[in-house]
């Protein structure tokens, strides 16, 4: 087993490495950057002339976008990064890792609240459609799950936005907070800003989970078909067993063996947020933050996050294999 670590995780730098160079490329690939966002205007007003944005540029090492300059760039990136520094965010004006570090776990709240729902929602929904297959709870079940996944995000998020917030003022449209409210530095004061955010993230985290447990619904639905057909579930039925026994004790846990594979994308969900209905709602997660850094240019936070989601795509699949060995015993993963 430790050598299987040891060996994935030689393999995993060589990814990141890979990775890190196509991300460069790309974002200095861009149409536009950062000082041609920020000296747009005064550009176009005469306030400031070329020369001086040339000179930012320069400053910022984005005034050579030749291959050898882009080869430049980049291993002064590297070289920072191995340093233990992913550089100075353009647009927020702090240490890349500062402003991630800062802001991720809200969406971290938010991601694994509507992670933990999707899985206690979708996965016995699956399993009642699998063991009612062609029934009218299996057509009902897939025809809305099926609305789920076909929805964009944001069409979702403005009808409920519409009607619960606008129409019947049951939640706010946005934010995380009351901008208005303030909170005595207390334990009931903490309560009570606390209740507030609750208050606030109970329509992000409706959206996020009902466009997501389509997707997981199906895949256990699939899967659990394909198990209840095996031989060996006929046989344990053959013996008299019951059938909650034979679907949960000996249907389901097979039934897990693929689900594993969700693993690999779930810890890069949890902390990488989620940009549109970040942006649909207004709150300043690391999603919406990352969604407007690209939209400027801000190459060292793009380029800082995105290589923060790589590594935790690296650790998800890591993990995910491993989980393998302990759902399926038949799994070796020391070959």
């Amino acid at each position: 087993m430790l050598k299987y670590i040891i060996k994935r995780l030689l393999v995993s730098i060589v990814v990141l490495l890979g990775v890190s160079i196509l991300l460069y490329v790309l974002v200095r690939m861009m149409p536009t950057d950062y000082i041609d966002n920020k000296y747009r205007e005064q550009l176009l007003t005469g306030t400031i002339k070329q020369e001086d944005v040339d000179a930012f540029k320069k400053l910022y090492g984005l005034d050579d976008n030749s291959f050898l300059g882009i080869i430049k760039g980049y291993g002064g990136w590297l070289s920072n990064v191995l340093q233990g520094e992913l550089g100075r965010s353009f647009k927020y004006e702090k240490p890349v890792a500062d402003v991630i570090a800062a802001n991720m776990w809200t969406s971290f709240s938010i991601a694994l609240v509507a992670t933990i729902l999707q899985f206690i929602i979708a996965i016995p929904l699956g399993i009642s459609s699998a063991t009612h297959q062609y029934s009218v709870r299996d057509y009902t079940v897939t025809v809305l799950t099926m609305i789920g996944i076909s929805l964009p995000t944001y069409f979702l998020a403005a009808i409920v936005i519409k009607v619960f917030a606008v129409d019947l003022g049951w939640f706010p449209n946005s934010g995380l907070v009351d901008p208005s409210a303030t909170y005595p530095a207390t334990f009931a004061g903490w309560l009570a800003e606390l209740g507030d955010k609750i208050h606030h993230l109970v329509l992000p985290i409706f959206v996020s989970v009902i466009l997501s447990i389509g997707g997981l619904m199906r895949y256990t639905r699939t899967n659990m078909l394909e198990v209840l057909n095996a031989d060996y579930i006929r046989t344990a039925r053959a013996k008299g067993l019951s059938e909650k026994k034979v679907i949960y004790k000996h249907a389901f846990r097979n039934t897990l063996i693929p689900l594993v594979t969700i693993l690999a994308g779930i810890l890069p969900s949890l902390f990488g947020g989620m940009m549109i209905t970040e942006q649909v709602f207004g709150i300043n997660g690391i999603g919406r933050l990352a969604y407007n850094a690209l939209l400027e240019g801000d190459l060292p936070f793009v380029m800082g996050y995105n290589m923060f989601l790589a590594v935790l795509t690296v650790i998800g699949t890591l993990l995910s294999d491993l989980m393998y060995s302990i759902v399926d015993p038949r799994v070796n993963l020391s070959k």
